[in-house]
């Protein structure tokens, strides 16, 4: 598993990169509109971009065959400009530049994201793939927290300071994966393009596949909308600062880091969807819990707790996934995975953004909680039939 360790800096890198963004794009843009609507809307030009760009990208990795392998080609155009373009967003100098920098660098991270997350099934047998998981999402966890803790320090002295760091990173990431991951040698089953079976988006929707595509579309619904709104909520609903609001945020990311590993076992040991369910139930009840909380300690504790239920979600979802499919067909299901959890992101800023408007910020966390219930409704409706299977070293095997 050593490699999936080092694979995993590519994870940090987006990972500190996104959560930086979620936490102070919204203060940039909030000088310019009044509307937190508008605020949520414009979070979500990423996802626009995951949309139409990262199921078209993974699929074409898939086809892909060069000297550097089928994934590495897309990290080395995109990390370098994803890199220089989030560099240069704390110096826009009206709205106009701020969204020119941010659809620049949004355009650059979806041309290397769908192939960073499919060089994980690629180098990881698949009864292996949930504990991988847990590891390269234990090491973007721990570049989310870097965000929200040490990001917030460096944003109260200069605004600019998390974003540079943010790009040397990147870099950093870059050269690290290419040191240590060569693909035609570290592949499970390198099969070329020219030899590989014609598969049409089509025939990736088995029915499992499609209760699982909703489950997605509806947590996510509720994870993005927290994740974009929860430092204005921070800051306008519980009266804290900017850096109060996105250090308790760091709580959420915390226990994503804590609870990564232990949730990759426990899917392999009891089932993905049975900890998924779990995680989606406990979802339920925390985010009905916040809309009580009104002081900063057990606002971060209920995060905390949080953290811990959505690792079990996040873990095991995209192994999941990915085991209801074939082995060839990873990159192009990695694409299918993005298409609904960015609907779910496109949707859910403005949507919670523009319920907010109308209610207030103590809506929030009422809609969160009721959209995770309807995934947990989803969730009843898969069955893999022994599909997704994962074999432990015991010979004991568990359903997921």
């Amino acid at each position: 598993m050593r490699k999936t360790w080092l694979l995993g800096f590519g994870f940090f890198s987006i990972s500190i990169t996104w959560a930086l963004y979620n936490a102070f794009v919204p203060f940039f843009l909030d000088n310019y509109l009044s509307s937190t609507l508008l605020i949520g809307f414009m979070m979500t030009i990423d996802n626009y971009f995951a949309l139409f760009l990262q199921p078209w990208v993974g699929n074409l990795s898939d086809k892909t065959n060069t000297r550097f392998g089928k994934r590495l080609p897309y990290l080395m155009i995109g990390m370098p400009l994803a890199a220089l373009f989030v560099a240069l967003v704390p110096f826009h100098v009206s709205l106009v530049t701020l969204v020119a920098f941010m659809v620049l660098m949004n355009l650059s991270m979806s041309v290397y994201r769908s192939p960073t997350v499919a060089l994980m099934p690629d180098i990881t047998i698949d009864s292996k793939r949930s504990q991988a998981n847990g590891i390269i999402n234990f090491m973007g966890g721990i570049g989310a927290l870097l965000a929200f803790f040490v990001g917030s320090k460096l944003y109260d002295a200069d605004h600019s300071l998390p974003f540079l760091s943010a790009a040397v990173i990147t870099i950093i990431s870059l050269g690290i994966l290419m040191f240590v991951i060569k693909e035609k040698r570290d592949t499970v089953a390198y099969i070329p393009a020219e030899q590989r079976e014609k598969l049409s988006f089509r025939s990736e929707l088995n029915r499992s596949t499609v209760f699982l595509l909703g489950a997605i579309f509806f947590w996510f619904l509720s994870y993005q909308g927290v994740e974009a709104l929860f430092t204005l909520y921070g800051e306008n609903h519980l009266g804290l600062t900017e850096g109060q609001s996105a250090f308790s945020l760091g709580f959420f990311s915390l226990a994503l880091v804590l609870a990564a590993i232990p949730s990759g076992l426990l899917g392999r040991r009891f089932g993905k969807k049975r900890i998924i369910m779990i995680g989606v139930s406990g979802l339920v009840v925390i985010f009905a819990a916040i809309t009580f909380i009104d002081a900063l300690l057990p606002l971060r504790l209920l995060m905390l707790a949080g953290g811990i239920f959505w690792a079990m979600i996040n873990i095991n979802s995209y192994p999941f996934i990915i085991g209801l499919g074939k082995e060839q067909s990873i990159g192009r299901r990695t694409g299918i995975y993005y298409v609904f959890s960015s609907l779910a992101a496109i949707a859910s800023p403005p949507l919670m953004g523009g319920l907010i408007d109308l209610f207030g910020y103590s809506i929030l966390f009422y809609v969160a909680s009721g959209s995770m219930l309807i995934a947990l409704a989803f969730l009843f409706g898969v069955r893999d039939k022994g599909l997704a299977r994962d074999t432990t070293a015991t010979g004991h095997s568990t359903t997921a």
